[in-house]
């Protein structure tokens, strides 16, 4: 059966969002004056990773709302009581730093480019609607996708195969004519491959950890059309630039 899709991860995938997110941080702690107060910026960055991990996996139980996830991020980090004024204003703060360090990947946008005139391509991602769509005209890739599919609306999240399932659903395709390209081996390759997509795990720290069965490994985006057309065996060698 031919392949018509391709799902792309959004987060670390196509937009660097660690990067994005350590320069963010680190410009807002700075001019709050909050560097210092919590050890140095190596040990704030881990305590502010730690506070996202865990507002982020209430998010995708249902626990909690986008915004909601984004307070108790701020009063996690913190450490100190806030009120939902006091969050959302400590917190938006941060998200300017944030999306003033906005960039893709360099190879994000070729890789668009050369799929485009030969597969429709959406997102599949574990964040909320809004968000991801204000990032994706802000980074100006909005146009490639015909959908956006975010686990808010969807009420599922990866690795969840009814996530994937549902994504399929939007694009009215069968999982086995879908290919899904994540960054996370467990919550994105694995995911869509139980759930019966082809799955591409994109490798970008260059492990070489050989991929378990059913999952295809490549480093960079730059791979992707000629592991599409090689050895996945997706359309003509002539038409992949």
């Amino acid at each position: 059966m031919p392949l018509r899709a391709v799902l792309w991860d959004l987060d670390d995938t196509l937009f660097d969002y660690t990067g994005s997110d350590r320069a963010g941080v680190l410009r807002h702690l700075r001019e709050e004056g909050l560097t210092a107060a919590y050890g140095g910026e190596e040990a704030a960055l881990t305590r502010w990773q730690a506070a996202m991990e865990r507002a982020f996996a209430r998010f995708l139980a249902g626990e909690l709302e986008f915004l909601e996830h984004r307070r108790e991020r701020a009063r996690t980090f913190l450490g100190i009581a806030l009120s939902d004024d006091e969050a959302d204003a400590w917190f938006g703060r941060y998200v300017a730093h944030y999306e003033a360090s906005w960039v893709l990947f360099p190879d994000s946008a070729p890789a668009l480019e050369a799929l485009a005139p030969l597969v429709r391509q959406a997102v599949l991602s574990n964040s909320g609607t809004a968000s991801q769509e204000r990032k994706l005209r802000a980074l100006g890739i909005r146009g490639y996708f015909e959908a956006v599919l975010c686990s808010d609306e969807l009420g599922h999240a990866k690795p969840e195969p009814e996530a994937f399932a549902a994504a399929c659903d939007a694009l009215g395709l069968p999982p086995e004519e879908v290919v899904y390209v994540g960054d996370r081996l467990d919550i994105d390759a694995l995911g869509a491959r139980d759930a019966g997509l082809t799955a591409v795990w994109l490798d970008r720290s260059g492990s070489g950890e050989e991929p378990p069965p059913g999952v295809r490994r490549i480093a960079g985006l730059g791979e992707l059309p000629e592991l599409l057309r090689g050895v996945i065996g997706f359309g003509a060698p002539s038409t992949i630039r």
